[in-house]
């Protein structure tokens, strides 16, 4: 019976605990105090008319406007190249024509010939009015040329012997040659002009005793059987090549 009383008096203590608890709980509430320094900005916004339900009032940031930013456009700057002015050969030959070349005369291809003379063999004899070389070859044969000659006023005659020879030869035309050309011809010729096919002197030049005078080959084949020269004996480079194969140093040279 004392047990009995015991729980049911534990159970009433129980249930008076959780109802206290329970109107502690569903009950009202003090109001919050807050400091006046605090509450007056919340007062503010909740008594504006443009605050929200709730009086909770959300701020946007202020939008921040990008400037554009100028970058100054580069200029692309064109470098005109200079260019060197063209420096022309002060000599031009004029190139030979095909047709010009094919019409020269037979008489003026080599050729050996019957040549009575007095001379040895190994003399050069050139007729300067026949337009023709002679290489004596001895028992009455020579070895036939033809040449061109020096034009008027650059005509001569003499005896001399070849005292040097040059494959490919370079060319120093003289100085008064040089002012000559340029009174008479208007063109300007080079001081010198190293040995090849374009130079005046050919293939090849036999040098006569100590004079200017040589002969030698051409770059204008189509002059030869012609006074063109300015007292020079030129050939054909393939005849002066095979003169020059013949011809020693030292050979006897006339010219009539």
């Amino acid at each position: 019976m004392r047990i009995a009383l015991s729980f049911a008096t534990a159970g009433l203590l129980a249930a008076m605990t959780v109802s206290a608890f329970a109107g502690e709980r569903y009950g009202q509430r003090p109001p919050v105090v807050l400091s006046p320094d605090l509450s007056a900005p919340w007062v503010m916004q909740l008594s504006s008319p443009a605050a929200p339900r709730g009086g909770v009032v959300y701020r946007t940031a202020p939008r921040v406007q990008k400037r554009a930013v100028h970058v100054p456009r580069q200029r692309t700057v064109v470098r005109q190249r200079q260019v060197q002015p063209v420096q022309r050969a002060a000599y031009s030959a004029p190139k030979p024509k095909p047709a010009a070349t094919a019409q020269l005369n037979s008489r003026f291809l080599p050729q050996t010939i019957d040549y009575p003379t007095s001379e040895k063999a190994g003399t050069i004899v050139i007729d300067t009015n026949a337009r023709h070389l002679y290489l004596v070859l001895g028992n009455g044969k020579a070895r036939r040329y033809g040449v061109g000659v020096g034009k008027p006023g650059f005509e001569w005659a003499g005896t001399h012997r070849i005292t040097q020879k040059r494959e490919w030869p370079g060319w120093t035309p003289p100085k008064e040659m040089i002012e000559r050309v340029r009174v008479q011809e208007g063109r300007i010729l080079p001081k010198h002009m190293k040995g090849g096919p374009g130079n005046p002197l050919g293939a090849r030049a036999m040098y006569l005793g100590s004079t200017l005078y040589r002969i030698h080959g051409t770059n204008q084949p189509w002059t030869i059987g012609q006074a063109v020269s300015s007292g020079c004996i030129r050939m054909r480079n393939e005849d002066v090549i095979d003169l020059y194969e013949r011809a020693k140093v030292g050979a006897k040279v006339i010219v009539s």
